[in-house]
């Protein structure tokens, strides 16, 4: 049989659907990338917006049309919006036959074998440590020239923001063991592997065991984990994303300076720059807090570039509030922020707080910010022209396939006219002649 993955949402949703790929194909299931020439629909879901709910309701509700025409196809839910939708998705979406919870992910090869033998409705809702390390296969992984590759090292979340229901539809944080990420790298990088994503929703907690509490000086079991894959063989790069602030102390600061493949990136949530808003947010540091560890990563990495995650408009949130995200961002100088409009979640503290910002209000703060990130970015670009920059080749460019492109360590995308022999995952020098506010140009050394 037949299956399609339809993927919405983070980083951590497209390695679920490639492992659950996996684990099908190697059941003898065929994994195709059209619906109409699949025998199973399974829909990875995202909750964290109510925008991207909405967006995989309405998606599921059409396939009614195909389901009445082809009454044998077996259409699946997971993931965050199973998890907190649960079995009422039944009854707003009928012609689902299955809906299965971000904790219950491995279990799928067994749900498809008790629907089709028996064509029911099926929901697993409960939690389960074993997710964690049951989805190590990768689909892609197999003979297909991938150079890149995600590892989910931890799952679920214990922060609790106020905003966020990651934890009540992620679980509680748990880690892998050490030995067995380095295992997957390991044999990541045997197939062929150039660059690992590390994942997680607070991946710099990894191996702390769920403890609230940031790690004492001295302790970052991340920084043991870096330093391990640091050692593999073959992978030329580090990536991981995304680590709480408070989580950045000496050690694990000292060590992404002294690991050579571990790329001069960081993906640092801010959320907001006013003190007040932070602690209305439950994000336990501050931002002069936040502030210095910029500092102390640009001491070790005065290369690096950082990227972030903005809400506007949170509850509660004036205009001085909202001025002191914008002087915040400058101190910074994101090259990259994903700026959202704050979206009441359902269950969440921030939902029921006075002080709801109106839309125009959101609206306008948001594209503000995008415009002065826009107007950094461009500056910052020009600092790069006549320097020579090492790129990982990602393949032809989307706009102009005569162009291929890739990233730079520091994560920026350069456009360059590739030689004969130029492939996918190699690294090359590019030296820089023209830069936009997105992407850097160049000439191959």
């Amino acid at each position: 049989m037949n299956v399609f993955i339809k993927t919405y949402g983070c980083q951590m949703n497209e390695r679920d659907s490639e492992a659950i790929a996996g684990m099908l194909a190697s059941r003898g299931y065929g994994i195709v990338d059209r619906e109409e020439t699949a025998d199973i629909l399974i829909f990875n879901t995202c909750s964290v917006r109510e925008q991207a709910e909405r967006k995989a309701v309405g998606k599921i509700g059409f396939i009614k049309k195909l389901k009445k025409q082809r009454p044998e196809l077996i259409i699946g839910i997971m993931g965050c919006m199973a998890q907190h939708l649960g079995e009422k998705l039944f009854d707003d979406l009928p012609h689902v036959d299955f809906v299965i919870g971000t904790g219950q992910l491995h279990k799928l090869p067994e749900v498809l074998d008790s629907i089709i033998a028996e064509r029911r409705q099926l929901a697993l809702l409960t939690g389960g440590e074993e997710v964690l390390t049951s989805l190590g296969t990768h689909y892609r992984m197999t003979g297909t020239g991938e150079f890149q590759a995600y590892i989910a090292v931890t799952r679920g979340c214990n922060r609790f923001c106020s905003y966020c229901i990651v934890p009540y539809v992620r679980g509680r944080e748990v880690s892998r063991d050490i030995a067995d990420v380095v295992a997957e790298a390991e044999n990541l990088a045997a197939a062929g592997v150039r660059e690992i994503m590390l994942l997680g929703q607070n991946v710099a907690a990894f191996g702390l065991g769920g403890d609230t509490d940031p790690p004492p000086e001295g302790v970052s079991p991340f920084a043991d984990l870096l330093a391990e894959l640091n050692r593999i063989q073959g992978l030329c790069r580090i990536r991981f994303i995304s680590p709480y602030p408070s989580y950045f102390n000496d050690k694990l600061i000292r060590t992404l300076g002294a690991l050579d493949k571990v790329c001069h990136n960081v993906h640092l949530p801010l959320q907001s720059g006013s003190d007040r808003i932070l602690k209305k947010m439950n994000r336990q540091y501050t931002a002069e807090k936040y502030l210095e560890i910029v500092a102390k990563l640009r001491q070790v990495m005065p290369d690096i570039t950082f990227s972030t995650d903005i809400i506007v408009g949170f509850p509660g949130e004036t205009a001085e509030d909202f001025n002191a995200t914008r002087d915040l961002m400058r101190k910074v100088g994101y090259d990259n922020a994903f700026i959202f409009k704050y979206s009441p979640r359902s269950g969440t503290p921030a939902a029921e707080m006075e002080g709801q910002i109106p839309q125009a209000v959101r609206e306008e703060r948001n594209q503000l910010l995008l415009k002065e990130l826009t107007d950094y970015t461009l500056a910052h670009n020009k600092t790069y022209l006549g320097s020579v920059q090492e790129v990982l080749i990602e393949g032809p460019s989307r706009r102009n396939p005569g162009r291929w492109s890739g990233k730079t360590g520091t994560f920026k995308v350069v456009v360059f006219k590739p030689a004969p022999e130029t492939a996918s995952g190699d690294l090359v020098n590019v030296k820089i002649i023209r830069s936009t506010a997105a992407t850097l140009f160049g000439e191959l050394v």
